[in-house]
């Protein structure tokens, strides 16, 4: 972990130098993932398989999960898990459902009638990681979203090692509406879902996080699909006065530093003493995490704790951070906040930490990383919608605003262009 204060004059150069960290995989994976997705397109079933054979440990009787595999799966699941997945589910697909945009229509001063809808894609597909760690809130905020939006079909690849169902990943994907779910994963899914095989359909959009592979895979299938993003390591950055428990605060930044080693957690204060107390607190608080070593790793080599003369600074380094997830923890957040450009997701005041946006607040938690908070936006319903925009014109419409057309037309030498114009206009 690093301290910083923007009072130092070393502090521009070392503050650059925690933007420029290289926390992103540096794993080679193209020409074996381009490899497996050449086996998919040519071998199909065969080869998801093979693959799944050889990387999961165990030979597959059948691709897709039946109904009653599901069922028996699912029915042990306790009733208070079920009920706070089905909480959560309630609450996303709430949120998800009230940003449903409305058509547009209207007829300008030049009698055009000028218009645009909207329209759900026909088919997603959604990958969910199914190795070292099962998210099964994942499943909420990629089906949910799409299923909100209209999407008819969603088809789900999830790695099943040595054959093992993980029940509520299940139980979420049967709650969310996906409509069906493979026991694939790895860049092979991904392929399989791009382009078909007997047993998978195509998909036109593939949403969900994975390993360097399945991130290389998304890559190499855009535009033969849509993707949602190629995530990178989590982060957070804590806003927080020293009215606050340090404790809270220290848990806020181990809950970001446990997801993995490359993880970030930053703290911005404008007391010294706080900054302090928050900094032994995450010490004293890491021996008891399950996760300490992930998280300690992470907190060691990428944590920041950052003193600020005053609450403008703050903001200036928080937009240059972009985090992922933005906490506020001052007297009046919303103020703060209403000043924040770039932040993928923020969570205001002390009783609303990260953590409950991840599960139960409703917005989605698939969010941009690595700074494209400054230009990037997390997963909504616009991610499984298109827009065609349309135009209705009458004879005295086209002759108010063709001549213009065909000047332009043929001022770029596209002469038929302003013929098929000119060719309509009564004079």
């Amino acid at each position: 972990m690093i301290r910083l204060t923007t009072a130092s004059p070393a502090f521009e150069p070392a503050f650059a130098a925690l933007l420029g960290q290289a926390r992103e995989t540096t794993e080679t994976v193209d020409h074996a993932v381009a490899a497996i997705i050449a086996a998919i397109r040519a071998r199909g079933d065969d080869a998801l398989t093979e693959y799944t054979t050889r990387f999961d440990r165990f030979v597959p009787s059948s691709l897709r999960i039946t109904d009653a595999e599901i069922d028996a799966a699912t029915a042990g699941i306790p009733e208070e898990l079920a009920a706070a997945l089905d909480l959560a589910a309630t609450r996303i697909e709430a949120f998800h459902k009230a940003q449903l945009p409305a058509d547009i229509r209207y007829t300008d001063d030049a009698g055009l009638t000028l218009g645009m809808r909207w329209g759900a894609l026909d088919s997603v597909g959604i990958y969910v990681p199914g190795g070292k760690a099962a998210y099964p809130s994942s499943v909420l905020m990629n089906a949910i979203p799409a299923r909100a939006a209209g999407v008819a079909r969603i088809a789900m690849c999830v790695p099943t090692p040595d054959g093992v169902l993980n029940p509520l990943v299940l139980a979420a994907a049967r709650r969310a509406g996906v409509s069906e779910i493979y026991r694939v994963g790895g860049a092979q899914a991904v392929a399989a879902l791009a382009y078909g095989t007997a047993t998978i359909a195509p998909v036109d959009r593939i949403v969900g996080p994975g390993n360097a592979y399945v991130a290389e895979a998304k890559r190499q299938v855009f535009g033969r699909v849509g993707i949602d993003n190629i995530a990178g390591p989590s982060e957070v950055v804590v806003i927080a006065d020293a009215n606050n428990d340090p404790r809270r605060v220290a848990i806020d930044l181990l809950a970001q530093a446990e997801h993995d080693e490359a993880a970030q957690s930053i703290l911005i204060t404008d007391s010294a003493a706080f900054a302090d107390a928050v900094a032994a607190a995450v010490l004293a608080e890491l021996p008891t995490l399950p996760r300490q070593a992930i998280a300690g790793a992470s907190w060691d080599a990428h944590g920041a704790i950052i003193l600020v003369r005053n609450w403008d600074e703050a903001v200036a380094l928080c937009d240059r951070l972009a985090p992922e997830h933005l906490q506020i923890m001052v007297p009046e957040p919303e103020t703060l906040f209403a000043r924040v450009r770039h932040a993928g997701a923020a969570f205001l005041g002390p009783f609303c930490p990260e953590a409950v946006g991840d599960y139960v607040a409703g917005p989605n938690h698939v969010l941009p990383t690595g700074r494209t908070a400054r230009f990037a936006s997390g997963l909504s319903v616009f991610d499984f919608l298109k827009r065609t925009t349309w135009v209705s014109a009458d004879q005295a419409a086209l002759d108010r605003v063709g001549p213009a057309a065909v000047a332009l037309a043929e001022a770029e030498g596209l002469q038929a262009h302003g013929r098929s114009v000119a060719v309509r206009l009564s004079r």
